[in-house]
């Protein structure tokens, strides 16, 4: 018996192991989707209305974290089916039935735009009445529509919303085309009586890509954030001022909505001239940081830029800046040192290359 009641607790731990094992693995796996995916559901929202946060949830359901066979041979992230008007490449698969069709596409982003267009159908005319940001409302019509048989559908695509956090790339989308299209449009109300209609399109697409490269500045080099150093989904202090640890994927939109601080706010606290999504894991502030540290000085570490120094160290860059006597977009070599509550008495060592790529302002 007790023989028995050994080799049950072994395999009892086993089985705790193997499921703690397998969650962390498909949590791995959607946080990858996301990041590979989030920017092309946002686009799709500004070209056609659905909600980033809904595509992105369907594509993660449907797919099983991009490991679908659906997914991996015919790109079709949504599990659309051939009906009759499809013309284009097909795939069987089996579903409600044995070897039902489904369409194939030759790329991803075919899939999402074709996703797009398959709800701009009648049936589901009524969804784009709702606020973009009713996910529940949006999750609930899908399934009153049809989109799917399984009756827990809508509330498995709520828990994956409210699980990843995909709220912010629906806001993310809004803010992004709030900012986009009253640039464009502000361009071309200044050039209505331009005898050049081109000239100004051209300009207005290039206020476009522009903000599309800004969007993009966070890929400029590895987190110099150590893993488990700060406290995920809390508050705490960096030299008496308030600050989270944004993880990958968040959105400076976001945050400022879900934390009840304005936007610009949070730009101006933390040093940054724009931020969209970060690529990698950011101290955020929530208020603003003093103008000397809580030490007398930090050592550069590799991948270590000022603004990096200026968030681990609760201090404001211009501070940092005037202290060591340098300027913007200087980088200090690894292993110098910087000062933090008093002039230096010279200036650091300089890396041979430039490899920040953030966006920061003084």
């Amino acid at each position: 018996m007790v023989k028995f009641s050994k080799l049950f607790s072994t395999l009892l731990a086993s089985l705790l192991l193997l499921s703690s094992a397998f969650a962390q693995s498909e949590k791995e796996r959607i946080n990858t989707y996301i990041s590979q995916y989030a920017d092309l559901a946002i686009r799709e929202m500004l070209r056609t209305g659905v909600p980033a946060s809904i595509t992105l949830a369907q594509g993660i359901h449907e797919t099983a974290g991009g490991q679908s066979d659906l997914a991996a041979f015919a790109n079709n992230h949504f599990g659309i089916k051939c009906r009759e008007e499809w013309k284009g490449e097909t795939m069987a698969h089996d579903d409600d039935s044995k070897a039902e069709c489904f369409r194939k596409y030759a790329s991803v982003e075919e899939s999402y735009k074709d996703h797009s267009e398959f709800l701009k159908r009648p049936h589901y005319a009524f969804l784009f009445k709702l606020d973009p940001t009713d996910f529940e409302g949006w999750a609930k019509g899908l399934k009153k529509a049809g989109y799917a048989t399984n009756p827990v559908y809508a509330q498995k695509l709520i828990k994956i919303i409210v699980d990843n956090n995909l709220q912010q790339y629906t806001l993310l989308a809004m803010e992004r085309r709030q900012g986009n299209e009253s640039n464009a449009f502000a361009y071309a109300s200044n050039n209505q009586k331009a005898d050049d209609l081109k000239n100004a399109v051209s300009k207005i697409r290039e206020v476009l890509a522009d903000a599309k490269v800004a969007a993009k500045q966070n890929l400029g080099k590895a987190s110099s954030l150590k893993k488990g150093t700060y406290p995920l989904n809390a508050i705490f202090n960096i030299n008496e001022a308030r600050v989270i640890l944004a993880p990958a994927g968040s959105s400076l939109f976001a945050i400022a909505t879900n934390y009840n601080v304005a936007y610009k706010k949070l730009l101006e606290f933390n040093d940054l001239d724009e931020a969209e999504i970060f690529m990698n894991d950011q101290l955020i502030f929530l208020q603003k940081k003093l103008k000397r540290g809580r030490n007398d000085f930090h050592i550069i570490e590799e991948n270590e830029d000022l603004h990096d120094v200026a968030q681990k160290e609760g201090i404001q860059l211009s501070s940092v800046l005037e202290f060591n006597h340098l300027q913007k977009g200087m980088i200090p070599a690894v292993g110098e040192k910087i000062y933090l509550k008093s002039p230096a008495p010279a200036s650091p060592k300089l890396a041979s290359a430039n490899f920040s790529g953030k966006s920061i302002s003084m």
